[in-house]
């Protein structure tokens, strides 16, 4: 099985919401990976912000985003343009992915080609 797992949610928001969202996104990374499937993270939207948060050693999901970071294909370039995140995702030698070349932007991931790919596109 392949599945990619595509975090939306905003940090800034400082809702439980968003912390749930990105906690139960990459559960379910986790759990792909324990189970020995093929996964990947992605960060997209204002979801970018994420990983300024979650490399801090005292936030909540800090010890499950390690556990997954190995399979965190990356951020969201065109997104961390607009909502911030690519600074922390360089420090955190994270890519910054371009593969959908979406006219006016530095581009985003391209979720059509996972699909081609055969992954199960799951949205938190």
């Amino acid at each position: 099985m392949q599945a990619a797992i595509v975090i939306l949610s905003d940090p800034a928001s400082g809702s439980e919401e968003a912390l749930g969202r990105v906690f139960n996104g990459l559960a379910a990374a986790y759990d792909f990976k324990r189970q020995g499937d093929e996964v990947t993270v992605l960060f997209q939207g204002t979801a970018t912000r994420w990983i300024a948060e979650l490399t801090k050693d005292d936030h909540p999901a800090h010890a499950l985003y390690t556990a997954v970071a190995d399979t965190v294909a990356g951020i969201s370039c065109a997104c961390a343009d607009v909502f911030g995140g690519a600074e922390a995702a360089e420090t955190s030698g994270l890519e910054l992915i371009t593969d959908n070349p979406v006219p006016g932007t530095t581009g985003l991931p391209s979720l059509r080609q996972l699909a081609v790919d055969g992954f199960t596109i799951l949205t938190f």
